[in-house]
Order: structure tokens, then C-alpha cells, then sequence
């Protein structure tokens, strides 16, 4: 069968693509900007890539075209496919009809964590020598790849809420039908498709709706809105993670980079890794609840995210030079901002840490959480946000309480020539952004590999 994909490059639909080849189908597809890593990944695989979305594209016209939600009306391919009568499916939908259908779902679901989540809990499968197969929203470093057939029941998806295609706008993890859900938390996001957090509890709750009475929901404690989602209706039996849950975590590290694991009043085990933060304690937690639920012994668990070493663009260290670190982080939210910035913090001590962060979100660009904004950036001794004239609202107000530790630029090259100008040996540069914020991480580490560093005894 020959599928062409709208939209092949992004995460998720590169992953379906990937899956489809592995499946023995023939598959094509375009995209708007067809670069690396991604395009490399695809090529490798055998999928023929073509630049924008024109008509042509789908002639000969292929068995069935799995459209992006990125797709609208309006586009050349999209009113070609529609006038031609063309088969066409969703991606989530796609994937439900030729790869779920029977096999043992594990799903993780929420605003933050499900990345990291995932990949922690598809490597405790795999360590467990269950070879699963997995769909994940970025690469997990023991992996290398985004996602990956597997040859056991188990697979391993990363349940997104947003909407699956402009024919279908249900959240995409409504089509999974997952055994196994984690649910791990839930805040306002997305404001260019949900009006108000209802909308997405609405959605979670159909989530709720599709999990087996024989399946196991796995959620977080100190969670209104999930406690809300569930108060909707449950069905299926539940273990809670966090403080006063079932699972719960005490840090021997302030960092979290070890803590013990306790399952009700029992010690299971210590697990000590390379992930900080407490955000990262509860995505292991979660990982581990999952896992067991699949058959594997927490113990194993935990001795399998000893060895996890992280994903790709999560607290991913891109380089140090005359010792000055350079991290990359896909944070994009205030409390993913707040929560990232705690790990380091805690985990450098008094060390500098100077905040690079590019508002790219749909959400974070309509101006919905600037109230918030400089409260999640606090624990930053410098702010520099890239504030392009085309973002629609102007920040300098809402970072006023910052005061001189933040600083406004319209383009990439002036921050990267104010952090060269006065980055010192020791510092932690803490990029921030959902997309590529047009190669910052290789221009900072270039340009202050070139700039005569002052040295803590340099300094009068």
C-alpha cells in the first residue's frame, strides 16, 4: 500500500511514517520545510520527501493520504485531495486501524512530562527485554529514535490532547483506546484551540471513557483538574503518585538526582540517575506504577532508570566551552519553565544561571501567560527573551518584577552577542523553546568559544 503523509516532517506524523515503512507499506510525503534531523531519519528509512503542498504531490494518487493536523482549507493538496475523492485518514486515526488495535496500550497523558514520561517507561520495557514498540514526541537518548514498531504486545504511545485534523476535532488520544493511562497532570494550554480549561477536561474525560474496567489509570496527586476529570466518571481502577499517593518519592538529593521509592509505607528501592528536578521524581514514578501494571517488578524498574540517560532537547546538555554549559530545553510553559529552572538550580548551588527563552507557543505567543511569566523565571540570575516584533503583546511589562536581571531582544544574534559579551566560566546558559530558536544553542557556543572569558579571580 502507498501512503503519502500531509505534513510528514513534524514528531508525531514522522513517527507514523516510520511505523508505516516498518510495516512493509510505501511511503511518501510533504512538508513546508523538509530539513534534518527528521528528514535525515525519513530518507534513511526510504520515504520519499517533497518541499510544500502542492497537487501534484498526490498524483498518482496513493491507497490512502494520512493528513497532519496541521493541514487546513485553503491548501493546494488538501482541496486536491477533497475535490478527487481520495482516501484520507488522520494520523491517530491511522495509527489506531493498522498498529493498536491489538496491542497493549500504554498511554501517557497531560500538559507536562509526557515526553520524558514516555521514555522512561518504554526504556523500563526494554530493559525488561519486552521489546516494545513506541511513539513518542521526541528522540529518548537510549533510543535515538521517535518510535519504533517492537515485537511484544506492549506499545508505548505519547497521548497528546490537541486536535487531530481539520475533520476531526477531537484531542488525538481519544483514538488510542490505552490499557494502561497515566494521567499526570492538567493546566490551561493550547488557547488556539481550547477556550478555557473545561474544554480540556471535556476531552481528558473521554480519555477516561475509552480505558478497560480490567486496565489501570495511574494519576497524580495535588491536581484539581484531574481530580474534576475524574469526578466526571471512572471506570477502571486507579493508583496515585506524589505525596500522600500510593507511590511517593523522598529526595536524598536536594537535586533529585536520588531518592527513595516507596509503594504505600514500603521502601522499594533508591533510585539514583542523571534526570533533576521534581518534576523528573514524579515522571519516574509514574513510569514505574505503568510498568508494573505491564508485568515488570519495581525493582527492576528502578534499576532500569539508573541506566535511562534522558530525551533529546529535555535539560540536554549541546556543549561546554571555556567553561561555560549550554543546555537546551523544550520548556514553553510557565510552570515547565519554573520546574526545569528548580532541577538546575538545585543542582548548581549559586552558580550562575542566565535564562535564554524564545515565547514560541501558539499560547505562549497570544499573550495567555504573561501574568505568570516572570514568577516562573525567578530562580534565573539573567533573563533574555526574545521578543520579535511580530509577538503580539509586549512583555517588559509583565517582567518588571525582575527588574534589571531580564533584558528584551528582537533578534537571535543580539542575545547571542550580549551572552558571549558577558558569559564567565561556571555559568549555566538555560535555552528555552519549543522550536529551533534559529540555532541559538551552536551560535552561543561558537561565539563564546571566541570571547576572552572573565575568571572568578579576574574579577576585582
Amino acid at each position: 500500500m502507498h501512503l503519502h503523509i500531509l505534513g510528514i516532517c513534524g514528531t508525531f506524523m514522522g513517527g507514523i511514517a516510520l511505523l508505516a515503512r516498518a510495516l512493509g507499506h510505501r511511503v511518501s510525503g510533504s512538508d513546508a520545510n523538509v530539513y534534518p534531523p527528521m528528514s535525515t531519519q525519513l530518507q534513511q528509512a526510504g520515504i520519499d520527501l517533497m518541499e510544500g503542498f502542492d497537487a501534484s504531490h498526490l498524483e498518482p494518487a496513493p491507497d490512502v493520504v494520512v493528513v497532519g493536523n496541521a493541514m487546513k482549507r485553503g491548501i493546494s493538496a488538501v482541496e486536491h485531495m477533497l475535490d478527487r475523492g481520495l482516501p484520507y485518514v488522520s494520523g491517530p486515526e491511522w495509527l489506531r486501524e493498522n498498529l493498536l488495535g491489538e496491542r497493549w496500550v500504554l498511554a501517557v497523558a497531560g500538559t507536562h512530562g509526557k515526553t520524558s514520561a514516555c521514555s522512561m517507561l518504554a526504556w523500563i520495557l526494554e530493559d525488561a527485554k519486552l521489546d516494545p514498540g513506541f511513539l513518542i514526541g521526541g528522540v529518548p537518548t537510549n533510543f535515538g529514535i521517535s518510535a519504533r514498531l517492537g515485537s511484544s504486545p506492549f506499545f508505548v504511545v505519547e497521548a497528546d490532547e490537541y486536535d487531530t485534523a481539520f475533520f476531526d476535532k477531537r484531542s488525538k488520544f481519544v483514538h488510542y483506546r490505552p490499557r494502561t493511562l497515566v494521567l499526570n497532570n492538567l493546566e490551561f494550554d493550547h488557547a488556539d484551540i481550547f477556550d478555557d480549561l473545561a474544554m480540556i477536561q471535556r476531552q481528558f474525560h473521554h480519555l477516561v471513557r475509552t480505558v478497560p474496567g480490567t486496565g489501570l489509570i495511574v494519576h497524580s496527586t495535588g491536581e484539581p483538574a484531574l481530580n474534576q476529570v475524574l469526578d466526571m466518571g471512572c471506570w477502571t481502577p486507579t493508583e496515585t503518585v506524589g505525596n500522600s499517593g500510593d507511590w511517593s518519592a523522598q529526595p536524598e538529593q536536594p537535586d533529585g538526582s536520588r531518592f527513595r521509592v516507596l509503594l504505600g509505607n514500603d521502601l522499594i528501592g533508591t533510585l539514583e540517575w542523571s534526570q533533576t528536578g521534581r518534576h523528573n521524581m514524579q515522571n519516574a514514578l509514574v513510569a514505574l506504577a505503568a510498568a508494573r501494571h505491564a508485568g515488570v517488578p519495581p525493582k527492576l524498574s528502578i534499576a532500569a532508570l539508573s541506566r535511562f540517560h534522558g530525551v533529546k532537547r529535555r535539560m540536554e546538555l549541546r556543549g561546554e566551552v571555556a567553561g561555560v554549559r549550554v543546555y537546551d530545553d523544550f520548556a514553553h510553559h510557565p510552570t515547565a519553565i519554573a520546574t526545569t529552572l528548580e532541577g538546575l538550580r538545585r543542582r548548581v548551588g549559586d552558580e550562575r544561571i542566565i535564562a535564554v527563552l524564545e515565547p514560541r507557543s501558539n499560547t505562549m505567543r497570544m499573550g495567555v501567560h504573561n501574568k505568570s511569566l516572570a514568577a516562573s523565571l525567578e530562580l534565573a540570575d539573567l533573563v533574555h527573551l526574545l521578543a520579535p516584533p511580530d509577538l503580539g503583546w509586549n512583555p517588559e511589562p509583565f517582567l518588571a518584577g525582575l527588574g534589571q536581571r531580564a533584558t528584551l531582544f528582537q533578534r537571535v544574534e543580539d542575545i547571542v552577542a550580549q551572552v558571549a559579551a558577558e558569559a564567565e566560566a561556571g555559568d549555566h546558559l538555560l535555552v528555552m523553546s519549543n522550536g529551533a530558536f534559529g540555532g541559538i544553542h551552536q551560535k552561543l557556543l561558537k561565539a563564546i568559544e571566541t570571547m576572552p572569558l572573565r575568571r572568578d579571580s579576574d574579577t576585582p
